[in-house]
């Protein structure tokens, strides 16, 4: 055997006892326990042989507490870039088979060079969490490491996307990098995401909870919105990360990707004609007017069980991504709580980071009523959302539907918070406040010395509405463009759209705004 031979031999011994990570029967552990392994997630999420590994053979420098007698391949985690559908990406995807994926100073470094290497192409960058935390016998190392990926998520955050995919524990400061990223994913009963786990909570509070109720899928997608989706298994997780993958650009530099469409733009829907109700007091479902509008009815939805008040997420017209912001008058009856608030501002605040247009479709009847509100800081939250739509610079096109009223017809991108093209359907009202609760302030003396108040106060509401509740007082005024047919709804979305493809807007120079966090 040559020396050439032999030193590749030793090569490829390297290699296998790194692929093994913490070995076949801490796999098999991984497996039983309904999960995959690091190296099988990759060739899952990447095009097939497109994975170029880095810094495999990286090894820690601790020798303390045994550590000097522990091997740890790969130091837990798996490191490189490769492509999906052609586009490339970076990624890490921790190895809980090896020293439970726990985080030391060199399992730091190499997650902070993949992050560098993103931000410096201009790609994004994606993180397969899989661990049991930092490496106590690392100390100080291990958590000056998370700090270092923290940083590298702040720097990148707007200039690459950056995704969160949570596909086993993580707890205490390893939490903090996911929240600091655009998009969170998690799996029903094998994640789980919390600063202090069940058992210190026991011991503090007295309080007994199991890892999943305390910070499981369900728990973060529904009450805490923490997680943006959720899925059955693995393999649908990585489904729904390729879904949204192919709404998004790769950086803040280049447009969303825009395909062929061959659903027409001229197409109409005697539907749309029918599904607000003649009782304005009546809720509808809002998707079915977005499954009716956009390209062959397609609807991706973001956070679709978290602020369930408020709908947001992606489609297209006539090819080219949009991102939706929509009051569900199912819900609360579309009115804006604090939750609402946040899940659609840091939607807005996303898609003009990556250049995607906005559609706002209005059906609110102002903001939620209530003692708990008010003290839990609906006036802060709410400005949240006036906030990220004044800041928005992308094409904003904005639907009324039907009621609009008072501040939160404001915040709802109105002409005044900077939109581009308003639109209104002939059912839109748009109002201080409703007819109802309007006559009642106004003409309430009148109402009340009438010889019939029930029929004046109707009298009143018609005149109201004809003076006032309806889109056509404000398109007088100029601040709705059009009051379109609802059959036309796709045709006219469209052609407001293509006519704001370069639109660009000069800003005051700042360092950064004070969003009221």
């Amino acid at each position: 055997m040559t020396e050439i031979t032999e030193k590749q031999r030793l090569l490829d011994l390297r290699r296998k006892r790194v692929f093994l990570g913490g070995g076949e029967k801490q796999i098999e552990k991984q497996h039983k326990a309904g999960k995959l392994t690091a190296r099988e997630r990759l060739n899952l999420l990447l095009d097939e042989g497109s994975f170029v590994e880095l810094d495999q053979f990286v090894t820690n420098r601790c020798s303390d507490f045994g550590m000097d007698k522990s091997e740890v391949p790969g130091e837990g985690v798996v490191t490189g870039y490769g492509t999906i559908d052609g586009r490339l990406v970076f990624v890490f995807s921790q190895d809980f088979t090896a020293l439970g994926g726990s985080l030391g100073e060199m399992h730091a470094k190499k997650i902070c060079k993949v992050m560098d290497l993103a931000l410096q192409s201009g790609a994004p960058f994606i993180g397969m969490n899989d661990s049991g935390g930092a490496r106590i016998q690392e100390g100080v190392d291990a958590l000056n490491g998370y700090g270092e990926i923290f940083k590298r998520n702040s720097l990148a955050s707007g200039v690459i996307p950056q995704y969160s995919l949570i596909l086993g524990p993580c707890a205490g400061g390893a939490v903090y990098s996911p929240a600091l990223t655009d998009f969170v994913f998690m799996v029903k009963g094998t994640s789980n995401m919390f600063i202090t786990g069940p058992q210190v909570i026991k011991s503090v509070t007295g309080e007994e909870v199991s890892p999943e109720v305390l910070g499981g899928a369900e728990t973060h997608g529904c009450l805490s919105g923490v997680t943006h989706f959720y899925a059955d298994s693995e393999e649908e997780c990585f489904a729904q990360f390729k879904e949204l993958f192919h709404y998004l650009p790769q950086n803040n530099l280049e447009d969303p990707p825009r395909i062929a469409c061959d659903d027409p733009i001229g197409r109409c829907s005697d539907e749309l004609s029918e599904i607000i109700p003649c009782n304005a007091n009546k809720p509808y479902e809002v998707r079915d007017i977005l499954n009716l509008v956009l390209d062959h009815g397609k609807f991706f939805e973001v956070h679709a069980n978290y602020a369930t008040n408020i709908v947001v997420g992606y489609g297209r017209l006539n090819g080219r991504t949009v991102g939706i912001i929509a009051n569900q008058p199912k819900m609360l009856a579309g009115c804006l709580d604090i939750n609402a608030s946040d899940k659609a501002a840091r939607f807005v605040r996303f898609c003009n980071a990556f250049n995607i247009p906005l559609l706002t479709l209005v059906d609110t009847p102002g903001y939620l009523p209530g003692v708990k509100q008010e003290h839990d800081g609906i006036i802060r939250h709410g400005a949240k959302l006036l906030f990220a739509y004044s800041e928005a610079s992308v094409p904003k096109i904005t639907l009324i539907l039907r009621k609009a009223y008072g501040g939160a017809y404001v915040a709802m991108c109105s002409r005044s918070l900077g939109a581009d093209m308003t639109l209104a359907w002939p059912t839109a009202e748009v109002a201080v406040m409703g007819p109802e609760g309007a006559v009642n302030i106004i003409f309430r003396k009148q109402i009340a010395a009438a010889p019939d108040p029930q029929a004046m106060r109707s009298s009143k509401v018609e005149e109201y509405c004809a003076k006032v509740a309806n889109p056509y007082v404000a398109a007088a005024r100029g601040y709705v463009d059009r009051v379109i047919d609802p059959r036309e709804t796709r045709p006219a979305l469209i052609q407001a759209l293509e006519a704001l493809p370069d639109k660009r807007e000069g800003r005051p120079a700042k360092k950064n705004g004070n969003i009221p966090l």
